[in-house]
């Protein structure tokens, strides 16, 4: 038993040619490319596609700008700490060398009282 409303192979292909001619005619009625106004649009669209461009060139530009600053300030921090290590290591050589000038001084001074005594 077939429906009425079942479509056969002829009318499952009419169907898609009627589909592809009407599919046919609106791209055919569709504005060409000499059209005024499609050249209006194609103009507006690469107006806007430049700006586009524009706008992430100057983000990037920015980008890099700041990436150059944060690295000048993580080199001029980098120097600065450096220089406080030199400075901390050139205390403690200071104070070591005055600590042993003292120790030896001390053993002097006792040398030369033991010579004091024994003369």
């Amino acid at each position: 038993m077939r429906r009425p409303t079942d479509n056969g192979f002829t009318e499952r292909r009419n169907a898609a040619a009627e589909a592809k001619r009407e599919l046919l005619a609106k791209f055919a009625s569709s504005p060409k490319s000499a059209d005024p106004a499609m050249q209006e649009r194609l103009a507006a669209r690469d107006a806007v596609t430049q700006a586009r461009e524009l706008r992430r060139a100057e983000r990037e530009a920015l980008k890099a700008a700041q990436n150059r600053r944060i690295l000048a300030d993580a080199a001029a921090e980098e120097k600065a700490e450096a220089e406080s290590r030199q400075a901390e290591i050139a205390d403690q050589i200071s104070r070591a060398a005055a600590a042993e000038a003292a120790r030896k001084a001390e053993r002097d001074r006792r040398y030369a009282a033991r010579k004091a005594r024994q003369a």
